[in-house]
């Protein structure tokens, strides 16, 4: 996995949704991020102090590759409105899918 920082991110998204355009999807996931990066320790050990501020991980997969950054929560704002232009600009070739119509009750 590949730690960018945030324009970087939004730059190899750009470059997996093209890709995957045809063929392929990508995967998003977005979680809270303390800044550990090891485990909790075990019972007994000094544990972990809690972190100040919450930050962001946002991680996207496309087939083998797999990309990810972490937004502080003061910047989350700024990403959001970025990260919303490039799903508005990249997501217009969804297909449409058929509703199925289905007997009311009245009619019955």
């Amino acid at each position: 996995m590949v730690l960018l920082d945030q324009d970087g991110f939004l730059n190899a998204l750009t470059k997996m949704f093209q890709k995957s355009r045809y063929s392929g999807t990508v995967t998003l996931c977005f979680k809270r991020f303390d800044g550990h990066e090891r485990p909790k320790p075990r019972e007994g050990k000094k544990p972990l102090p809690e972190p100040e501020e919450y930050l962001c991980l946002i991680r996207a997969k496309c087939g083998s590759k797999t990309i990810s950054t972490v937004v502080p929560s003061k910047d989350v704002s700024k990403f959001q409105m970025a990260y919303s232009t490039l799903l508005k600009g990249n997501l217009d070739g969804l297909k449409k899918t058929k509703k199925v119509k289905t007997k009311s009750k009245a009619t019955q």
